[in-house]
């Protein structure tokens, strides 16, 4: 094979592959279509109690930490400016709007070392189980992955029990690290 037809095959493989990508990712994007991230500002009247930055790593299905969903705004790796107030946390990614999640509308908090293709020190990445709303007024538990760099994943995982209502899990006690999301 001349070296011109070993460049056409590479490149045909190349957009080939590319065209998978595409149409994995639209189909991906029309299956979690109705589920949708809670953007919004933080109530008024609510106090700060921490703020930090890092990277949103990723949000996937609950207990699924290899399968990561495509809710707009959130299906992409970001950096995060995360505020911990006593009325829920508040998200700022660059690019995308504020999320704010409510009180109520978290699940549970944990301590992680392994979300879609990043795997850290034990309890390197926060945990967050939160409820997102689906187009036919249901709503799905989701994880969302963050890893701060301005502090210890343990601090702010901390800060966000600190918050939440003691049937919470998670919120009863401390817990060091979880079995979804960690490396097998």
């Amino acid at each position: 094979m001349t070296r011109e037809g070993a460049l056409l095959v590479m490149v045909a493989v190349a957009v080939a592959l590319l065209a998978l990508g595409v149409i994995a990712w639209r189909r991906r994007s029309r299956r979690d279509g109705g589920l949708a991230a809670p953007f919004g500002e933080a109530p008024a009247e609510a106090v700060e109690r921490l703020r930090t930055s890092g990277l949103y790593v990723a949000t996937t299905r609950h207990d699924e930490p290899l399968e990561r969903l495509a809710i707009r705004g959130l299906g992409f790796r970001a950096r995060v400016d995360v505020t911990v107030t006593d009325r829920g946390v508040a998200l700022d990614l660059v690019g995308q709007p504020r999320m704010f999640l409510a009180v109520d509308r978290i699940d549970g908090i944990d301590l992680a070392n392994t979300a879609i293709d990043r795997v850290v020190e034990s309890g390197g990445l926060v945990r967050i189980a939160w409820r997102s709303d689906h187009a036919d007024g249901s709503a799905q538990t989701v994880d969302s992955y963050l890893r701060p760099q301005d502090g210890s994943a343990q601090g702010l995982a901390a800060a966000i029990t600190a918050i939440l209502p003691p049937s919470t899990p998670g919120a009863a006690e401390q817990t060091s690290s979880t079995s979804t999301g960690n490396a097998a």
